[in-house]
């Protein structure tokens, strides 16, 4: 019974291997994905703090004073919790000097130009706002912690300066719907800014 059961085994071995000879599949890797990010729809608040300006904000973010040792007073940092992200805003009054402009726009692209050891490309845009008002835009690309810069000015009052940093370490393709909604959180605050006297 051993023997015949033996043989029956054989047998279906050499079949088995006889038939899968012919139909070799080849192995495809899968393509690399990224995370899923679930963003919320824009919902904004009125920035009530007092600061020589204000704007409407994210209600996803939270507004906290900025702790850097040189900041300076109305220099914020709106945190985004669940995104590891936030815009760190810094403010300067101009005191109507031509001089101290022209030192803050400088400063803001030499800033910009830190990024440059990592970053692709880098685009500047001055966009016309619906408010009226105009905005200078920074867009950074590459393996950069900020792809969202921007300041907006009323030349002799009031200086403001903005950038977005993403603090998460992964690669920046996988982060892009994070990059585009705090732009787009930024482009709003930006048309609905009003300098307070």
């Amino acid at each position: 019974m051993s023997q015949k059961l033996s043989v029956f085994v054989v047998l279906g071995l050499i079949i088995s291997m006889a038939s899968g000879c012919g139909n070799e599949q080849t192995y495809v890797p899968k393509p690399k994905g990224y995370n899923r990010i679930d963003l919320p729809p824009h919902e904004y608040r009125q920035l009530d703090e007092e600061h020589p300006y204000t704007f409407e904000y994210s209600k996803h973010a939270v507004v906290k004073p900025d702790t850097f040792a040189h900041s300076e007073p109305h220099w914020i940092i709106l945190s985004y919790p669940d995104y590891d992200a936030l815009i760190q805003f810094t403010y300067k009054s101009l005191d109507g000097s031509p001089e101290k402009l022209s030192k803050h726009i400088d400063d803001a692209f030499k800033l910009a130009a830190k990024h440059h050891v990592k970053a692709t490309s880098q685009r500047e845009q001055i966009i016309e706002l619906n408010n009226g008002k105009r905005a200078v835009t920074i867009e950074i690309e590459g393996e950069v912690p900020s792809h969202f810069q921007f300041y907006v000015t009323d030349t002799t009052n009031h200086y403001l300066r903005g950038a977005v940093y993403l603090m998460e370490p992964t690669l920046n393709d996988s982060l892009r719907p994070v990059i585009d909604y705090m732009k787009e959180d930024c482009l709003h605050l930006l048309e609905t800014l009003t300098w307070k006297p």
